[in-house]
């Protein structure tokens, strides 16, 4: 048939409906075959659409649209495909190598501009006009690196001359008043993510017995450890030693001692594990994902960094696969890489608890009988009190402290 249907595809068991998110190609444009056509958000992550065939592209879909698994977005006409391509004859101005097909144009035209999704949240974070950034993406389409591009140079743009101060004696202009005195109000619809979030979220504090007990852990055997070995570990591994990968391995060590804290409950079982598939915590500019890394106990630690920038990368560029996004027995977040210094995380279900990270902050506290000033940091355990009792939660998070104080017991194993 000349006519192809372009339907949504299965993403998944768990996918049964996506948003449509952007068109990139316009509505009666001529596409190639695997020309990206649209943007569709999942639950999980943003994932592109090509088209089948070459042809003529009729919209069906509309920008915003909720749409289930199997349902149509669009239509190429593949009999359109070499008729719409011919060059027109040239303007008497102009020559015919600089001329391009009619469609061509109108497709560029149509994506100059245009920020992808990631991109367009970082410019409104950053208060920018995506008029006045330069799209370096196919078809002038800005991309997430023009984005932030765009945002470090306004950060670094010199600040304007500071103006005489207004006459205190006259009033304000008409349009200042105005200003001053706003009330305006916009409404965005929530990204499918942050819809998915929030039902979770919901979901983990009205289904789940949930507190979070406290500690507090001195960072100054890690930090000097650090220290003294990252140049070596950069030198043989070509990675740096960080904090999180040194927790993930503290984490582990104590998940597999304390097989409640790492377990689940299914209906009337308690399902426990052998294995510590830690979740960690990213954010990205749609949301928060936390992909697991799976036997966090058997790897090293320049396994765990080398696992969590390419999960982190991945998350970023909206990449990670459905099968990186599912599973995990344990989750640590750490706030502390935004300024939190005390939060109650709340957990990811099924699993029973999750382990929060703050921020370092230097304080006197009392050794040996004595005040000194040391690098401390607060530790949050949210965890499951139908599955986990508050004397196992205490012990699991003094184990961490314990390790986390005296880290040369991980590499020895004791």
């Amino acid at each position: 048939m000349p006519v192809i249907e372009l339907r949504i595809p299965n993403l998944g068991e768990s996918i049964t409906n996506v948003t449509f998110s952007k068109w990139l190609k316009p509505d009666g444009s001529t596409v190639a075959m695997d020309e990206p056509l649209c943007e569709i958000e999942t639950e999980k992550a943003n994932q592109e659409l090509s088209a089948d065939k070459a042809g003529k592209l009729t919209w069906v879909a509309k920008e915003g649209e909720d749409l289930e698994v199997g349902a149509l977005f669009a239509k190429i006409d593949t009999e359109a495909a070499g008729s719409s391509t011919a060059v027109p004859a040239p303007a008497p101005a102009a020559s015919a190598a600089t001329e391009k097909p009619a469609v061509e144009t109108a497709a560029a035209n149509y994506a100059t501009g245009h920020p992808s999704p990631a991109a367009a949240k970082i410019l409104s974070e950053g208060s920018l006009n995506p008029a006045d950034v330069a799209g370096t993406g196919k078809d002038g389409r800005i991309t997430k690196d023009d984005a932030q591009k765009a945002v470090e140079n306004k950060a670094a743009a010199p600040a304007p001359a500071p103006q005489a101060p207004a006459d205190p004696t006259r009033n304000p202009k008409p349009e200042t008043q105005n200003a001053l005195n706003s009330r305006n109000e916009r409404r965005e619809r929530l990204t499918r993510m942050r819809r998915t979030i929030a039902k979770r979220l919901v979901s983990a504090k009205n289904n789940t017995a949930m507190l979070t007990t406290f500690n507090e852990v001195d960072m100054s055997a890690v930090m000097a450890l650090r220290e003294k070995y990252q140049e070596a570990f950069v030198k043989k591994h070509g990675i740096k030693l960080g904090f999180m990968s040194i927790f993930a391995k503290a984490c582990a060590t104590v998940l597999l001692e304390m097989p409640d804290v790492n377990a689940r409950l299914d209906g009337d079982d308690i399902v426990y594990h052998d294995f510590a598939d830690i979740s960690f915590a990213i954010s990205t500019p749609t949301g928060l994902v936390v992909p697991p890394i799976r036997n966090v106990e058997s790897l090293d630690y320049h396994e765990i960094e080398y696992k969590l920038k390419d999960l982190a990368a991945k998350a970023r560029d909206g990449k990670l696969s459905l099968e990186e996004m599912s599973g995990g027995t344990f989750t640590i977040t750490n706030g502390g890489i935004f300024g939190s210094l005390m939060s109650t995380p709340i957990i990811n279900e099924p699993q029973s608890a999750i382990l929060g990270m703050h921020a370092i902050k230097e304080r006197p506290v009392a050794v040996n009988g004595q005040v000194e000033i040391r690098p401390m940091m607060y530790l949050a355990l949210s965890y499951d009190h139908r599955v986990i009792d508050g004397s196992t939660s205490v012990t699991f998070l003094v184990k961490v402290k314990e390790l986390i104080e005296d880290p040369l017991r991980l590499w020895m194993g004791i």
